[in-house]
């Protein structure tokens, strides 16, 4: 085993650097003192992530043990965005999810920083590509979710809580998912939500994306939504079309094209957009930059195109490898 993973054996993909380059001495700059200090960040803090969520997942279940796949985390970072040439400005960005898988044999305690049902389709579309005061402010939520099966392949789950806020809002939300292997080739993906709001009424989004290789490490995916939005009597709809690439074990590239509509005063398209986004691992499985370019072509402004450039670095907290995120 030493000898596979010797840094001469490894393949040049693995490396940032130049395979002769491991064995230079490092040469102190500011760069490497701020990198060194967000390498501490992560060794301190994961840990801590991870054994409170163990703590509360023992605490709540009144066992004395807990699942090793805890999907608690933090995600911290600074994001700027650009516009025809306006200057960068960095602004911090954090959200968390507090998950709980063993409260119960098929029960979960969920806290998470954002209501994913009142977020706008287009802002949720576009989301990796805004900024957190571009974003809509949905307060925390709890849920106690209740996970069952349907047949052998549909996975349903209930979820009732509140945002919680003062006074609080009780919801109630129901998810439905199945995946399906038309052929040799093409995956479906269907996913079915209703949920209520005391606040906002009801809704529903429906969500299906069809997605296969396309050859030379390419992967295609196709993905329709559409979703009722009660307080304004209305559909709104997206379209999107994506290919995704990983470069190398450190690399992903995904160009994306995309229209989205509305039903109301009659269906119509109400923007469209096309977008890169790059996203590079810059140390481990938990330090990531992303940089995306975009081109938004929104009906409020005539169709006329608006540009923009987003550079995001992301610090990922969690004692957990199977990051929700990323799948």
């Amino acid at each position: 085993m030493p000898d596979v993973l010797a840094p001469g054996s490894l393949p040049e993909s693995f490396y940032t650097f130049s395979p002769e380059e491991y064995w230079d001495e490092p040469r102190d700059s500011y760069w490497f003192e701020f990198s060194n200090w967000v390498l501490l960040q992560g060794r301190t803090h994961n840990p801590r992530i991870e054994r409170l969520g163990q703590w509360a997942d023992r605490t709540l279940s009144g066992s004395q043990h807990d699942l090793p796949n805890n999907a608690s985390y933090l995600r911290v970072g600074f994001a700027t965005e650009s516009e025809y040439g306006d200057p960068f400005q960095f602004e911090p960005e954090a959200r968390f999810r507090l998950d709980v898988p063993t409260t119960r044999r098929k029960l979960r305690l969920v806290i998470e920083s954002e209501s994913e049902e009142l977020i706008p389709l287009e802002e949720r579309q576009r989301d990796r590509q805004l900024t957190e005061t571009d974003r809509t402010d949905t307060d925390t939520t709890g849920a106690l979710r209740y996970l069952t099966q349907i047949g052998d392949a549909i996975n349903l789950s209930n979820d009732v809580g509140a945002r919680l806020r003062f006074p609080p809002d009780a919801f109630w939300r129901a998810t439905a998912k199945k995946k399906w292997r038309l052929d040799d080739d093409w995956l479906l993906h269907v996913q079915q939500r209703f949920y209520y709001y005391h606040s906002d009424g009801w809704g529903e989004r429906t969500w299906a994306g069809f997605g296969r290789s396309v050859g030379n490490g390419w992967y295609f995916q196709s993905s329709s939504e559409l979703e009722w939005v009660h307080r304004d009597r209305k559909f709104v709809a997206a379209q999107i079309f994506s290919v995704d690439k990983r470069l190398n074990n450190r690399s992903t590239l995904t160009p994306r094209l995309g229209v989205l509509g509305e039903s109301q005063p009659s269906w119509r398209s109400t923007s469209a957009f096309a977008d890169l986004t790059w996203r590079y691992r810059l140390h481990s499985d938990w330090v990531y930059t992303e940089l995306i370019p975009a081109l938004e072509f929104p009906r409020d402004e005539s169709f006329k195109d608006r540009a923009s450039v987003l550079f995001r670095i992301e610090l990922y907290f969690s004692g957990n490898l199977e990051r929700p995120y990323l799948d």
